[in-house]
């Protein structure tokens, strides 16, 4: 076996300290969460977690980064599922919207996410969302399923609903309760697009 490059060593380290990050993130949340005990459970220093990521907020945009993309990842093959085209979008965001029932998803995500990071709207993982949902909406409007507006505009809202009805599930006192609220009110929302007159 030849012996591992020094870049493929670093891309180990790296994801050493996420999967670290993400247990330590999950059980305790950001605040509780020791960068020292984080990093002996990777085997590695405080200095390798300062090298990758910066510091302890660093690691956890990372760790976001992963989860959200997986999430989408799922969200896609939901889409992909129902056949694409409309019912793809519909589906791939009531896929999203789904996944803060995952309590690692609630804790890292949806509270600890945008309190420590942010607008989730402006996470890159949400941009890479927001790019695919254009490009699902530019072939629905070539075909006339929907209406002619504004394609990013669209594409921005109703992203926005899947997120903000994510949140809305993933921090409610009773996520099982609101998530059937929230999925109802995401397809309502978005079937305002449709065009009731195609050509």
């Amino acid at each position: 076996m030849a012996p591992r490059s020094r870049a493929e060593k670093m891309e180990e380290t790296r994801l050493k300290l996420i999967d670290a990050g993400r247990r330590a993130f999950a059980e305790k949340g950001f605040a509780q969460a020791s960068m020292d005990e984080l990093t002996a459970e990777a085997g590695l220093t405080r200095g390798a977690l300062y090298h990758n990521f910066g510091d302890k907020r660093g690691l956890l945009a990372a760790v976001v980064d992963q989860i959200d993309s997986a999430i989408a990842a799922d969200a896609k093959a939901a889409g992909t599922k129902a056949g694409g085209g409309w019912p793809g979008l519909l589906a791939e965001g009531a896929a999203y919207i789904r996944m803060a029932l995952e309590p690692e998803v609630q804790r890292i995500v949806l509270l600890d996410g945008p309190a420590v990071l942010g607008d989730p709207a402006q996470w890159p993982s949400q941009n890479k969302c927001l790019q695919a949902t254009i490009m699902t909406l530019q072939e629905l409007a070539q075909a006339h399923i929907i209406k002619p507006v504004d394609i990013e505009a669209v594409a921005r809202l109703l992203n926005g609903v899947a997120l903000n009805a994510a949140l809305w599930v993933g921090t409610s006192d009773d996520p099982e309760a609101t998530l059937p609220k929230a999925l109802a009110a995401f397809e309502c929302l978005a079937s305002g697009v449709l065009n009731t007159h195609p050509e």
